[in-house]
This record gives C-alpha cells, sequence and structure tokens, in this order.
C-alpha cells in the first residue's frame, strides 16, 4: 500500500564556503520517508536562502531578526578599479601586482578619484568604504606603510609607466600635445628645491607654487607629467621635453603642439626639426611684425575661411574668428573707460597727495594695460591726455586674427588640420581643469618632501588616466543628456550616483553575510557604458 503525503522545505548546505539551496519535497511511501529534490538554488547570500527557507515554512520574520550591521561605498571603487585592471594599468605599475604596495598604490589612485582629500583621511576611510579591500587589502590601514612607503616606491616606477602608456597610445608621426601650468602651495617649504615664487597662473598672489607640465596624445589621453620649480618659464621646457620624447619614447618623428608662450620664435630656431615638426601660433606683437614686413596683410583674415601664406619653410594659417572679435572689442573698450574715468578723477581733483599726478596717472594705465592707448603731456601735477585713436583703431583691425603656423608639410597636414591640431590643445586644459579642480583636487598639496610632491602629481596624473577612458566611455550619456544647459551626467553625478551602490553585513537569524545592493536603471545603465559587471 503506497502513500504519498507532501512536504516542501528548502535545505540550505554549503559547498566551497558557499551557501546553496535544495528545494525537497519530504513523502512516505510505504512507510518509508523519502525525498525528492525538485530544483537547486545557487548565486543567493545564506540569508536570503533563509529568508525562501522561512517563507516556505510559513513563517513571520521579524524585524529584530533582520539587522544591517554596517554599510560600505562599494560601486564607485568597484568600477573604477575594473576599468583599471582592463587598462592593465596595474601591470604597468609592476607586473608582480599582487605586490603590497602596488595594491596600496592602486588604492590611492581610485582614492583620488572616489574621494581626493589627503593620504591620512584616505587611510581612515575603511569606516565608510570597501575602497582597500576592493583593492586587496584587508585589516588596518597604515598611513606610512600603505601611502607613505607606497608612494616612495611608485615614484621610482615612474619612468616605466609613462614609457608604457607612451608605446600603447604614441607612435612615429603622432601628434603630440604639450602644455604647462602652475600649482600653489599653502604653508612653509623650506627645504624644497621645487617650491618657489613664479608667473602664478592661478591667480594665488603671494603663494610659492611649483610648475607641472603635461604630456598627453592628439585626442588628450595623460602620457607622461613632470614637476618642475615654481619659477620655470614656459619655453624653457620645450626643448628638453622634445628630447625626452625621442629618447625616452622611442619616437623618431612626431608632431609636437604647443601654445604660443611654450614655443617661441627664439625657441623654434633651436628645436631638431628633423625629429620634430611643430604647430603652434603666434603672439599678437609677432602677428604686427609679419604685417609690417609684409609677410601678411589684414585683408587676408578671412571671416569664413582659412588662409594659407608661405614664408620659406613655416606655413603660416591666418584665421578669424567673428565671436573673439566681438569680445576683444568690448573688453578693450570697457578698460579705456575705466582708464579714462580714472584718470579724469586724478587730473579734476585739487586736493594734495604725496604723489603727483604724473605719477598717479602711471599707475592706472599700467593697471588696465592702457598705455599704449594714451598720449600724456605736461608733467607733475600739470598733465593732461587724450587717447591714441590711431593705435585704437590699428588694434581694432586685428580683433579676432589668429595664425597659426606649422613646419610640418602638407601632406602631414593640410591647412584645416592644422588650425584644429592646435585646437587641441584645449584638450590638455581640460585636463589641467579635471587635475586642479574639483574632479581630482590636486590642491591642496599636503606632503612637504620634493618627492612626494612628485609623487603626489603623478597620482593625479594617472587618476586622471582613468577618469579619461571613463568619460570616452559615457559619452553615450552625455549626448542623451539635456542639451540646454541643465546637465545632469556631470562626472561628479556618475561617481556619487556609484557610490550610492553598497556593500552591507546583514545579520539574519544570528547569520551573518554580505550582500551588495541592487543597481537602480540609472545605475545599471553607467555600469553598462563602463563595462563593469558587479
Amino acid at each position: 500500500m503506497k502513500i504519498k503525503s507532501n512536504s516542501y522545505h528548502l535545505e540550505i548546505r554549503t559547498q566551497r564556503k558557499k551557501p546553496y539551496g535544495l528545494l525537497r519535497n519530504s513523502y512516505r511511501e510505504d512507510g518509508k520517508v523519502k525525498k525528492q529534490t525538485l530544483c537547486q538554488f545557487t548565486g543567493l547570500s545564506l540569508s536570503q536562502l533563509q529568508l525562501i527557507k522561512a517563507s516556505i515554512q510559513g513563517k513571520t520574520v521579524m524585524k529584530e531578526e533582520f539587522k544591517i550591521l554596517s554599510s560600505h561605498e562599494y560601486g564607485a571603487s568597484f568600477a573604477c578599479a575594473s576599468i583599471l585592471k582592463e587598462l592593465g594599468l596595474h601591470k604597468a605599475i609592476h607586473s608582480r601586482s599582487s605586490m603590497e604596495w602596488v595594491k596600496s598604490a592602486i588604492a590611492m589612485i581610485i582614492g583620488r578619484i572616489v574621494f581626493a582629500g589627503s593620504k591620512l583621511a584616505l587611510s581612515s576611510c575603511t569606516a565608510f568604504s570597501s575602497l582597500w579591500e576592493v583593492c586587496g587589502i584587508t585589516g588596518d590601514i597604515n598611513l606610512n606603510t600603505n601611502c607613505y612607503d607606497a608612494m616612495d616606491k611608485l615614484l621610482l616606477r615612474q619612468q616605466s609607466v609613462q614609457q608604457t602608456l607612451a608605446k600603447k597610445h604614441l607612435d612615429n608621426g603622432t601628434i603630440v600635445l604639450y602644455d604647462i601650468t602652475s600649482c600653489y602651495m599653502e604653508g612653509e617649504y623650506e627645504n624644497s628645491e621645487l617650491v618657489s615664487f613664479g608667473y602664478n597662473r592661478d591667480r594665488k598672489r603671494g603663494t610659492e607654487q611649483i610648475v607641472i607640465s603635461l604630456l598627453c596624445s592628439k585626442d588628450g589621453c595623460p602620457i607622461a607629467v613632470e614637476v618642475f620649480k615654481g619659477n620655470t618659464k614656459d619655453e624653457t621646457t620645450v626643448l628638453y621635453k622634445i628630447k625626452e620624447i625621442g629618447e625616452k619614447y622611442n619616437l623618431e618623428k612626431v608632431i609636437f603642439v604647443g601654445d604660443r608662450g611654450i614655443i617661441t620664435q627664439a625657441k623654434y630656431r633651436e628645436i631638431d626639426h628633423d625629429l620634430v615638426k611643430v604647430v603652434s601660433a603666434l603672439s599678437h606683437s609677432k602677428i604686427k611684425e609679419l604685417i609690417e614686413k609684409g609677410a601678411i596683410q589684414i585683408s587676408l583674415f578671412d571671416k569664413s575661411n582659412i588662409v594659407e601664406v608661405v614664408d620659406g619653410e613655416i606655413r603660416y594659417m591666418l584665421c578669424h574668428n567673428p565671436a573673439m572679435a566681438k569680445k576683444e572689442g568690448a573688453t578693450r573698450q570697457v578698460l579705456l573707460d575705466k582708464t579714462t574715468a580714472e584718470l579724469d578723477k586724478i587730473i579734476s581733483s585739487k586736493s594734495k597727495t604725496k604723489n603727483s599726478r604724473a605719477i598717479r596717472a602711471g599707475r592706472v594705465v599700467d593697471k588696465y594695460k592702457m598705455a599704449k592707448f594714451i598720449i600724456f603731456e605736461g608733467c607733475d601735477d600739470d598733465i593732461t591726455y587724450k587717447l591714441n585713436e590711431t593705435k585704437i583703431k590699428a588694434e581694432a583691425e586685428l580683433d579676432g586674427c589668429y595664425v597659426v603656423f606649422t613646419d610640418a608639410s602638407p601632406n602631414d597636414l593640410n591647412a584645416v588640420e592644422t588650425v584644429d591640431t592646435y585646437k587641441s590643445l584645449m584638450h590638455v586644459e581640460q585636463a589641467f581643469r579635471n587635475l586642479k579642480t574639483t574632479t581630482l583636487e590636486i590642491r591642496p598639496v599636503y606632503h612637504k618632501t620634493d618627492d612626494r610632491i612628485k609623487c603626489h602629481v603623478f597620482i593625479c596624473m594617472l587618476a586622471y588616466y582613468i577618469v579619461w577612458h571613463m568619460k570616452n566611455r559615457l559619452i553615450p550619456l552625455n549626448e542623451a543628456d539635456d542639451t540646454k544647459g541643465n546637465k545632469r551626467y556631470s562626472f561628479d553625478f556618475i561617481i556619487e550616483s556609484l557610490k550610492s551602490i553598497r556593500k552591507e553585513t546583514v545579520q539574519f537569524m544570528n547569520n551573518q553575510t554580505f550582500t551588495i545592493t541592487t543597481p537602480n536603471e540609472e545605475q545599471a545603465k553607467i555600469l553598462d557604458l563602463l563595462g563593469v559587471s558587479l
């Protein structure tokens, strides 16, 4: 006699420390208890399996039986670490990427993207982030060992890493973008050979600084960074950097692109033009010299076409930007109005001061840089002035005019390509904005030794290398964004969105397990574009 009585239940087991569940049916047959396996649950956490088991048994799960013990940032750190490894940057740092210091270096690079801040703050982020764990480091983080010692070892690998990036992104005949910027420092640097006063591009008066050079591929991918002394002039780094391209990166021929302040006419004559062809632009004064020489004429600056003029080995591309012309004319008029208003005030003043009217007037024209447009008559307190209308008119004719020059042949770059190549320097400017502002926050620099300062800048450059690739992958998201100025998908928004994907420690029925929060639709789309699977 066969009697079948069904009794469904979930049996939880473990295999290689991973839980799985068997949905089984218990029944009696011929007086014997038998079991039938209906299906198997895999890929679920222990707490999830216990919830299913309680549900089958018809039990109500009490709130006190389910607790979230901790919650840590996970999504942003995991995504950046995944992309870093996909790009092979961990192998570029060292072939033995499993070494502790390499993992620490990777954590500092990713930490620059996700949190920025000081190394001290980064070493303490285990309280709220899975960053160090994602990079393969568990337990307590030691500031000296995991940060400072790792920085010292990473700096020794800088040249090797940059050679790897150059080999990957540059080849013979390629276009190389180059620019420099300054980074102001705070505090005292008595023993530093790098930190000093110099021309401050940050408009931060009264602070010492360092100078940073950046070499990029033609599409703006960062290749190499270097820190110079704070009073280093732009043009003095050019010959050294060109020599480096040939010797350290094994490139036999490149097109070197730098702005008008970096490639001066004097430095141009010293460049090895067999190795390097140059694309740059002329300063305002050099344009005037060419006009006075008769090499070019004002009438050649066309609003809709690029006019090419050849003078020996150099090709000049004459361009005119109407929007720039309007802006330059308006700016000059504002400065002239401010200058004349203050001059009128000085001349009409009857009060006696320590300095004569002539001295005060001279300070005004120097302040607004309008001396070339003002003609003074008289001396001391008996002065008058008038505007030099001839010079104002001559200057206005050059509004919006600029000249891009190159010694590359038309076969390498035609006129339009030459101008577009020069404009691609905006990629380096964008890189500096990312490095110096909210994305990576290279400032303030908390380190006091030159080597640590250099490594801090290098870490920021490597962080931007990842950011650059992430932004390229997210282009479809930005293209679908609001075009009316209300951009939603800024890079900061992307990182903050991914940060909200959490790794949580859950306690259920006295058992602890880990779970990753499920990405919402927007986060899933971001991860998909980045090519990252949680």
